[in-house]
């Protein structure tokens, strides 16, 4: 299978060092202008656009009729690359050049047809990909998830960050607490991972951290709040439970996340207290960032 690849940024050049000795035959980099055929004339099978969503609908249309094209970006959708055979490839991680390595990684797919979902999947053979398969109609959602999972846990790691420093805790400090968070999600899922004083029930540290938000970054206090209640749905405790908690009051039946929390804590030691120590874990300018 002939490929080229089109793209300047560090997408373009992690994919163009990742296939290198694939067994495919990939042609040296193209910028935006290329259209499909090789220095040599010959025209290729596929064309694989990372650039950025804007100009992958330009990027294509320049495109000779004949190869494949496909694009790497999570949110755009095939009609971009039309009137050519189409598929996606979005593979699910944060590309920083060439070097990064695709292998064990996940990837999403989609493709027109038979023929062109087959390259799609050769091109993520060729790269380690496990693939899995998103619709047209669930792809927003899918890129939604991944943004939330990615960006967003950022943003609230930044909130954290802002009110420990403001305590006088380095970031530093939480690092192993999140780690060991995300782990625990990733092994065992949300309600077995959640720990905490809404897990427990403890409303009443839950009303000490809400004061102390509203007093150091009142603008934050809907977020809290947004959390909190997200939060108590997970641990199955519904918003009118917690609300009606008092200071004095006694703790309603602890919830089957409660009880997993307690266990997390004791079998796993993912608690502040307990130092829980983290494993090693794991956007491009001129293309759409994997995320």
């Amino acid at each position: 299978m002939r490929v080229q690849l089109v793209g300047r940024g560090r997408v373009s050049a992690a994919l163009a060092h990742a296939l290198a000795g694939s067994g495919l035959d990939v042609l040296p980099l193209a910028g935006r202008g290329a259209d499909g055929v090789g220095p040599d004339g010959r025209p290729v099978d596929v064309v694989l656009l990372a650039v950025p969503d804007t100009a992958i609908a330009e990027a294509a249309a320049r495109i000779a009729p004949g190869p494949v094209v496909g694009h790497c970006s999570g949110a755009t959708g095939l009609d971009a690359l039309q009137p050519h055979p189409a598929f996606s490839l979005h593979p699910l991680l944060t590309v920083l050049g060439a070097g990064t390595s695709f292998s064990g990684a996940h990837a999403a797919i989609d493709a027109s047809d038979e023929g062109a979902l087959a390259a799609a999947q050769r091109l993520a053979d060729a790269l380690g990909l496990r693939t899995f398969r998103v619709h047209e109609a669930d792809r927003a959602a899918y890129h939604a998830a991944a943004s939330i999972a990615s960006n967003f846990l950022v943003a609230l790691e930044g909130f954290a960050e802002q009110l420990a420093d403001g305590a006088g805790v380095p970031r530093d400090a939480l690092r192993p607490l999140a780690e060991a968070a995300l782990r625990n999600w990733g092994e065992h899922g949300a309600e077995a991972a959640l720990t905490g004083p809404i897990a427990r029930g403890d409303e009443d540290t839950v009303r000490r951290q809400r004061q102390a938000v509203a007093d150091r970054m009142p603008d934050r206090l809907p977020l809290f709040d947004a959390l909190a209640a997200e939060t108590r749905r997970l641990a199955g405790r519904p918003a009118a439970a917690a609300g009606a908690s008092s200071p004095g009051s006694p703790d309603p039946t602890p919830s089957r996340s409660a009880v997993l929390s307690r266990i997390s804590d004791e079998n796993r030691g993912s608690g502040p207290k307990h130092g829980g120590a983290p494993k090693n874990g794991r956007p491009p300018g001129d293309e759409e960032t994997p995320e």
